[in-house]
């Protein structure tokens, strides 16, 4: 359930020593024109972790030959069934104190193993889990991405958000959640997306397009292109699980 008063960007806006404690997980996407972002959450997380190929990405971003460079994103955890990852790459960050961690079970996705992973070490230490590459790239790895989502409900409470340099979704458990979007982070756009099952019953405050005891169903009709009220606040009523998707502003 998300908690009264959630702040979906509360990653982007949050410091390191926030209450809102997250673990970043880097999915397996070209990270170049979300170095931004990757500095910003980077910078904030309490835990980091590659999933596979995305430690290819990782280590290309960072300029290794400069001594004098900062910026080297050295993740605590590299999980996946390593059919991507190359090993003088896994051989790298291993010397540099990564723990490399071989999940071959193929019934999972290594976004979902990797979230495993995460929780097995910081169970009680982290308040949601937020990753980067979620989106883009081949369509058959975006809707994996989102199915993860659906299944993390069947082994953690804990919020998962997926993001990009430009978007961020979330599932929201049926119930009312009143989300902050009053943060600067946020770009005009909004939707709710009834992904995998209809959304019969869903009320909303705070959009411009409000929605009134409105059902949502793939092949009727879906919330998308909304945008806010002016009033900082969303609130959110549905009778089962359902997508929330935000623009945020890219980050140079």
């Amino acid at each position: 359930m998300v908690e009264k008063g959630c702040c979906p960007v509360h990653c982007l806006v949050s410091d390191k020593d926030s209450d809102n404690k997250f673990a970043l997980v880097i999915l397996n996407q070209p990270l170049e024109p979300q170095r931004g972002i990757l500095k910003n959450l980077w910078s904030k997380a309490l835990f980091k972790a590659c999933a596979d190929g995305a430690a290819n990405r990782l280590h290309d971003l960072s300029d290794h030959e400069d001594p004098k460079n900062t910026c080297d994103f050295i993740p605590n955890i590299i999980t996946g069934d390593f059919d991507s990852a190359k090993p003088e790459i896994l051989e790298f960050y291993k010397k540099k104190g990564s723990e490399i961690v071989p999940t071959p079970d193929q019934d999972e996705t290594d976004f979902t193993k990797c979230l495993r992973e995460v929780l097995k070490r910081m169970s009680g230490q982290l308040d949601s889990i937020v990753s980067l590459g979620s989106f883009g790239g081949r369509l058959d790895h975006v809707c994996a991405n989102f199915n993860t989502l659906y299944l993390a409900q069947t082994f953690t409470e804990m919020p998962i958000t997926l993001l990009s340099e430009t978007s961020l979704a979330m599932l929201l458990p049926k119930g009312k959640h009143k989300l902050q979007v009053n943060t600067g982070f946020e770009a005009d756009w909004c939707g709710l997306i009834p992904l995998g099952m209809p959304c019969l019953h869903v009320t909303t405050t705070g959009l411009k397009w409000n929605l009134d005891d409105q059902p949502l169903e793939f092949g009727k009709v879906i919330s998308t292109s909304n945008t806010y009220d002016g009033s900082g606040t969303v609130t959110i009523e549905n009778d089962s699980a359902i997508v929330w998707t935000m623009g945020i502003k890219c980050q140079q």
